[in-house]
């Protein structure tokens, strides 16, 4: 892990989004030495569950500095949440909000709504987010619950490159908020959710741009009063992150495919590939630059056949105990790894450079 990179992204989102206060999306990378970073840079935490909420509490944020942004919530969670003091929280549903009734002393809610961009990686409103016809209801029946809510939220998708989607999505959320107003609801939160990119060479300078002058179009009727915040994930530690992996055995079928088997794989940090739809195209660690590219297959090392990095690389020949880069490799990985036939999670090397220390 590349601390200082890390670093260089909140530099550059409070450069770039200085209205907005980053809410880090635990979900992504719940390392202790990198929730407890992001929480010295200033960042505060969105959490989904209530041991996203015990992880962060214990490395002493405050609980106005959490949003528990998971809009379907085990009672369970949300007794825990009020015992803890985090009430700041999202819903999309008639059942949450008399769910949240029955378990939560003094919640302050968001309500979600569907929001979804056509060039996500991930795409959500599927599972997440009222449609704009069912605010009014879900609105109403908070008021009558009495139930506060104090702010809306949506989420365009994971890894979303389409800036138009947070134009649509801050327009729409200016709507359901005005709504609310008619409801007796006081509003003075947005939450932009995630969605933003962080792998190498991507930028967030036109998102920001688009989501800077939206706000400011759409929400003037709210002026300085207005929160903002965001559920950044993957643009803070994509890049923070490379996976080294040696190459173990060779397989040389015919001439034109040579398979290849590392030591790591989708049934750990590879998950992404099958659920995050990542592609990852290793690169050799030393690298001969006369030696001829051939195409192969990069296999992991569980007895499974899915467990396949890439059937489409370009390598050099290589040789057991050769190793393999892989680049971007922060984000949606380590959280979901497991230790599938025995193999073990790769160890994780922090490193800091002069100017960042």
């Amino acid at each position: 892990m590349d601390v200082g990179d890390v670093i260089d992204k909140f530099n550059n989102w409070k450069a770039k989004l200085p209205k907005i206060q980053p809410f880090y999306a635990v979900k992504c990378n719940d390392s202790p030495i990198l929730l407890e970073l992001m929480a010295s840079l200033g960042c505060s935490f969105d959490c989904a569950s209530k041991a996203e909420i015990a992880k962060v509490i214990k490395i002493g944020v405050s609980p106005e500095r959490i949003v528990f942004a998971n809009p379907v919530k085990m009672s369970s969670h949300l007794k825990f949440a009020d015992r803890y003091g985090v009430d700041l929280m999202t819903f999309d549903s008639v059942c949450e909000l008399y769910k949240i009734k029955a378990h939560h002393s003094n919640p302050k809610l968001v309500l979600r709504i569907r929001a979804d961009s056509t060039e996500a990686q991930v795409s959500l409103g599927m599972k997440f987010g009222c449609e704009p016809e069912e605010a009014g209801q879900l609105l109403k029946t908070s008021a009558s619950l009495g139930l506060p809510v104090v702010g809306v939220s949506f989420h365009v998708g994971s890894g979303c490159s389409e800036t138009d989607a947070y134009a649509r999505a801050i327009r729409a959320a200016a709507r359901v908020a005005q709504l609310a107003k008619s409801y007796g609801h006081v509003i003075r939160l947005l939450d932009i959710g995630g969605g933003f990119p962080g792998d190498t060479g991507s930028s967030i300078k036109e998102i920001a741009e688009v989501v800077n002058a939206t706000i400011a179009e759409e929400w003037s009727d709210w002026d300085d009063q207005l929160e903002v915040i965001a559920e950044p994930g993957r643009y803070f530690v994509s890049s923070a992150y490379t996976l080294s992996a040696a190459v173990h055995s060779v397989r040389n079928c015919d001439a034109a495919k040579v398979m290849y088997y590392i030591n790591d794989g989708v049934y750990g940090s590879f998950n992404c590939i099958l659920f995050d739809h990542a592609v990852k195209t290793p690169e050799l660690l030393k690298v001969d630059g006369d030696a001829p590219l051939e195409r192969c297959i990069v296999w992991g090392p569980t007895c499974d056949s899915t467990d396949m990095i890439t059937d489409c690389a370009l390598l050099p020949r290589l040789s057991v105990g050769d190793w393999l880069v892989f680049r971007d490799m922060g984000a949606y990985t380590i959280p979901v790894s497991t230790s599938f036939n025995g193999f073990p999670l790769p160890k994780v090397h922090h490193l800091i450079s002069r100017r960042h220390w």
